[in-house]
């Protein structure tokens, strides 16, 4: 499977992250494993879509494409994955960039025909140059980042993280797209979920999937300075806490937070040991890190009471595309 053809979807949304949309593709275009596209899909901003399509067109391997379906992430995933030809689809954030060993990681795996889904691992690049020392490594979810408490090497796992991210394009053809109604639509709330529901929603429909985390597939993701002060950091817990309200109430509870349970009860409790030992020890923002994770934990449970009350009284429903199986309907 060394030769398997991997198409790369970034989806962008606004020209302020120009330079970031220039260097994640350029770092796609720099992989030991070369894609055979990469697919930037514009969510709804045609002075962007034409800028883009200026910028690369004498670029074969690169297409421009507007997000085919309503305004959010994942109408844009759906639109890179029905116009991909790859029988790997790998998704990038569009603040990020792939370390060039990135694609030959997610493509090794896949000699399996068991396994249906490769992430990776997101490490941080804060903006003022260094983590804050109140910043817990626990919560690097919260910037859209790898987290402490992840399983290390090459593991199997309930799911995936969205901005790092590959499945076998047979999984689409199984349970269909990313469910819209979940994740990032546009608005200012930070939402997620979307890809923690569609992995389950596949493991559900392939119980002899295998859905893998490689920690050495790395990319390297951007955290704006605006993400580093503890109001972002509360507004994006709460907005999970909505997300997982919204997952459960897809996939049901018992699935939907499966993996939030060990978190909260093993992971978050040793953080926050961990911080007061610092403390003790007189390590910087030890006392900080502690109260951070204690004030996450609520701010995230009172959201999925909210987001559960929300959705039970909306009767909320969610929508799932099928990704067309013809290749001829993925032209380029």
């Amino acid at each position: 499977m060394s030769a398997v053809g991997v198409s790369v979807v970034v989806c962008v949304y606004t020209e302020d992250r120009w330079e970031d949309i220039l260097a994640a593709v350029a770092s796609v275009r720099a992989q030991t494993h070369p894609a055979l596209e990469t697919l930037l899909v514009v969510d709804h901003n045609p002075t962007l879509l034409d800028r883009l399509r200026s910028e690369y067109k004498e670029t074969y391997e690169v297409r421009v494409l507007p997000n085919a379906g309503p305004r959010g992430l994942s109408a844009g995933r759906n639109t890179g994955i029905a116009a991909s030809r790859g029988e790997i689809i790998a998704f990038l954030d569009d603040d990020a960039v792939a370390e060039r060993d990135w694609l030959r990681r997610f493509a090794d795996p896949y000699s399996d025909p068991r396994v249906l889904a490769v992430g990776g691992r997101a490490v941080p690049v804060w903006s003022s140059g260094r983590r804050p020392a109140w910043f817990p490594e626990e919560f690097d979810w919260v910037v859209g980042c790898s987290y402490r408490g992840l399983p290390p090497g090459r593991v199997r796992v309930r799911n995936i993280l969205g901005g790092n991210a590959s499945f076998r394009r047979t999984a689409f053809d199984f349970v269909g797209g990313f469910a819209s109604g979940i994740g990032r639509d546009g608005s200012k709330r930070p939402m997620g979920g979307e890809e923690t529901d569609l992995c389950i929603r596949l493991s559900r429909a392939r119980p002899d999937a295998i859905l893998l985390m490689d920690d050495r597939a790395v990319i390297h993701h951007k955290v704006p300075e605006a993400r580093e002060h503890f109001g972002y950091f509360r507004t994006r817990a709460y907005a999970e806490g909505l997300s997982k309200a919204l997952v459960a109430r897809s996939v049901g509870a018992d699935k939907g937070l499966e993996s939030e349970r060990r978190y909260a009860t093993r992971v978050l409790p040793a953080g926050v040991v961990r911080g007061l030992r610092d403390q003790l020890l007189a390590r910087p923002g030890g006392a900080r890190r502690a109260a951070a994770i204690v004030a996450g934990v609520l701010t995230a449970a009172g959201g999925y009471a909210v987001g559960s009350l929300r959705a039970r009284r909306a009767g909320t429903t969610f929508a799932v595309v099928p990704i067309p199986a013809d290749r001829a309907e993925r032209a380029a």
